[in-house]
């Protein structure tokens, strides 16, 4: 859901429409001009109405994408459903469709005019082929649909300047005026003599909520402080823009109120509105700093200076930092401003891909190490940044000589990333987009074939995995002719992975203890020679031999815990859990299980989250004799599950099929399919623990618990320093620790509450006081 950096001001009769009409409507429609407020009427309405959905509300921001075929993927993530891409294509709306089901939920999908008929296939194949799926939408025209009913947001309404404005708080116009004016004036509040200015000023305005807030935001400048004096100002702009040639009135009155806010704004931070307007989503001041390097000597002085102007908002990062957002409307002013100096737009975004590409090489040289959650978490809130930086050099824009090549380079790069935080199918959009984009031989193709043919085997279905295999292979012989090692090394991991898959133990397993034996190649990625231990113990547990993998499991989680790395050390603790189960000592399987489904979750890890959760279900047809409980786990994995069946999941089953009986079995499997993502993860982690492993807080000591979890009393006193606002390093101050180890304290609470962020653990925390 949008996070509100400001207040609320009124709307209470359209609130109660929407509301009316959700009652009894399947799609409802926002429509109405830029700067109404149609988002942050929606936004508000979902909050409200979350009890009226069982399996939840989500919002769908896609203002930040101009790619129509990436709509149903975005749709996908916020739904926490996997995608179906297939080659080089995402999935369709059918298939998102099929797979809601009967589920009961609310889709709102914002910022719909410049995706018009996507979101309309996308709306009609919600509404025609689920039966508890209501969508909300807002766009600046109908979507068109038959069952579509529309509310169209006016204005807030303005009084009459020469009426009775003894109560100025009942006008929603003034009120949002003053409470705005109040958060850049210290001390402002609208006096009698101001009220009829203010009341003139927002009729000039059309009662825009967006013109309101501008114009308010101008009390920050001295010669704007009185009422009087600003509508004077403002009548003089707005006559200036009486023969513009937009026709509509209130568009006319939008545009002069942002070029009000622009004349107010400094030529640094015109500059910086211009330039970071080719950012499509939320940003951090790193991001801004890059793309606004042409002649930007302060970004931050100037984006402080924007956020003072209500031309940008504050809004908190994954991490505890800080982000910016630049509203729909005003990005667009920004990009025609960045368009009239010729070469400017494609600079920045040159600038922009650059950037992406240091810091997803950056990370990629660290992923085998600490910081894992912090990157995933940025480069998870960064997405809408890496489609821009991608479609950019591999779509239409992407004009010059090397702009493709830049494409496959950042797509390569980023493998980390489709592959461990949540992004595979995606991943392997990108990634046929850029080999079919670069068909010249070279490392940056070879990185590509087999990045591709990775996603591929764990994704696609069983007719794509041979053509993923020879990707791997061709990979594997390209890096040979070229003679780089790293990438041949890497290519024949891939290719061990496709025996492995491909029904083949015997021969994977003579494949990966040949690339163990041959030792660290130079230049290789210590996270894929770590994968390599990983799947030897795999194979070793498939074929019965479970002592061996486990010292090969014990020896790489030696190393891990050395590097301090989570991501191979979540598949070690996997394959350790395998050959345990193997072995039918389910008191040994469970706890690496349990553990190896914190880390994946922690990470967006949703290939490694399904086949933790497949052996959790078998541990519960055995340790414990709870068939219910792993038909509800297996009904969990199987709506995350990208990756093809194993023997694990298929035994599970047919154990808790036979201990339960059909029925009762697909009673329980489906109860498991409503879960979301972290809902199945919350239900594996916080039901069924011993009292052992999850001792309750001494009394008296203020611990935080509930909903079948309980923090121990320094996890609560961590999460209540996060609900503070706390970031690491000031949590590990306060409390006299290493940051490494509240790192660890914070991962540990979103791993047993099923949390993905900071502001989950504040929301939760404020709940259980």
């Amino acid at each position: 859901m949008p996070v509100e950096t400001t207040s609320f001001v009124d709307r209470r009769a359209e609130q109660a429409q929407v509301r009316a009409l959700l009652a009894k409507a399947r799609l409802v429609t926002l429509t109405g001009p830029g700067g109404v407020g149609k988002t942050r009427l929606a936004g508000r309405v979902a909050a409200r109405v979350t009890r009226a959905f069982p399996d939840g509300v989500r919002f769908v921001r896609l203002a930040g994408l101009d790619d129509p075929g990436l709509v149903p993927l975005a749709a996908a993530e916020a739904l926490g459903l996997r995608d179906h891409s297939t080659r080089g294509r995402p999935g369709t709306p059918d298939t998102l469709a099929d797979q809601l089901g009967t589920r009961r939920l609310l889709l709102v999908l914002d910022n719909c005019e410049h995706l018009h008929r996507a979101c309309a296939e996308l709306a009609a194949a919600l509404l025609h082929r689920t039966t508890g799926v209501r969508v909300l939408a807002t766009s600046r025209h109908r979507l068109g649909l038959t069952e579509e009913h529309l509310l169209d947001v006016r204005p807030l309404p303005v009084p009459d300047p020469d009426g009775d404005l003894s109560e100025a708080h009942r006008h929603p116009a003034l009120a949002l005026f003053a409470d705005r004016a109040a958060a850049v004036v210290p001390g402002f509040t609208l006096t009698p003599a101001d009220r009829p200015a203010v009341a003139r000023l927002c009729r000039r305005l059309d009662g825009l909520p967006l013109a309101i807030e501008l114009a308010a935001a101008r009390m920050t400048d001295p010669g704007d402080l009185n009422t009087d004096r600003l509508l004077a100002r403002v009548d003089d702009d707005h006559h200036g823009h009486a023969d513009h040639h937009h026709h509509h009135s209130r568009h006319r009155s939008l545009r002069a109120a942002i070029d009000w806010s622009h004349q107010l704004c400094s030529p640094q931070e015109r500059l910086v509105w211009a330039q970071v307007s080719v950012l499509t989503a939320d940003f951090d001041l790193e991001t801004a700093e890059a793309v606004c390097g042409d002649g930007t000597d302060d970004v931050l002085d100037a984006v402080t200076g924007l956020v003072g102007k209500s031309v940008l908002s504050r809004e908190p990062g994954p991490d505890g930092g800080v982000r910016y957002r630049l509203l729909g409307t005003l990005r667009r002013y920004g990009l025609d401003r960045l368009r009239r100096r010729p070469g400017a737009e494609r600079a920045a975004r040159a600038r922009h891909r650059d950037w992406t590409q240091t810091r997803a090489s950056a990370y990629e040289r660290a992923w085998f190490g600490p910081g894992q959650p912090r990157m995933a978490a940025r480069l998870h809130a960064d997405r809408a940044g890496l489609r821009a930086a991608l479609d950019f050099s591999l779509g239409s824009n992407g004009d010059a000589p090397d702009d493709a090549l830049a494409g496959l380079r950042l797509a390569g790069t980023l493998w980390f990333h489709w592959y461990a935080c949540g992004a595979p199918g995606e991943g392997r959009y990108w990634l046929d987009r850029a080999l079919e984009a670069n068909p010249e031989p070279g490392l940056e193709r070879a990185r590509a074939l087999w990045a591709a043919g990775l996603l591929g085997l764990f994704t696609g279905s069983s007719q794509d995995r041979a053509r993923d295999r020879r990707r791997a292979e061709e990979a594997l012989s390209l890096a040979g002719r070229l003679g780089d090692a790293a990438e041949a090394a890497h290519a024949g991991y891939v290719v061990g992975v496709g025996l492995l898959l491909g029904g083949e133990p015997a021969a994977a397993l003579r494949h990966f203890e040949d690339a163990v034996a041959q030792g660290p190649v130079t230049g290789g990625h210590a996270g894929l020679a770590g994968l390599e231990r990983v799947h030897l113990a795999t194979a070793l547990a498939s074929l019965g031999e479970a002592d061996r993998a486990v010292t090969v499991c014990e020896n790489a989680l030696r190393v891990c815990e050395a590097y301090d790395e989570r991501w191979v050390r979540s598949g070690v603790l996997r394959a350790l859990a395998l050959a345990h189960t193997v072995s039918e000592d389910w008191r040994r399987a469970e706890p690496p299980a349990r553990e190896a489904l914190r880390i994946a979750h922690t990470l967006h890890d949703v290939l490694g989250v399904a086949p933790a959760l497949d052996l959790l279900a078998m541990v519960a047809t055995t340790h414990h004799p709870t068939h219910e409980r792993a038909a509800v786990l297996l009904g969990g994995a199987d709506r995350v599950r990208s990756a093809p069946l194993d023997s694990v999941r298929r035994e599970g089953e047919a154990r808790a099929r036979e201990g339960l009986g059909r029925r009762a079995y697909e009673r329980a499997y489906r109860r498991g399919q409503s879960f979301d993502p972290a809902g199945i993860v919350t239900y594996a982690l916080g039901e069924g623990e011993s009292a052992a492993r999850q001792p309750e807080p001494p009394s008296g000591t203020g611990s935080l618990g509930g909903r079948g979890t309980s923090l121990t009393r320094r996890e609560s006193e961590v999460a209540a320093l996060v609900a503070e606002g706390l970031a690491n390093q000031q949590i590990a101050d306060r409390l006299v620790i290493a940051r490494r180890t509240a790192e660890g304290h914070v991962e540990h609470i979103l791993g047993k509450l099923g949390f993905t962020n900071r502001t989950q653990i504040a929301a939760w925390v404020a709940a259980h006081r």
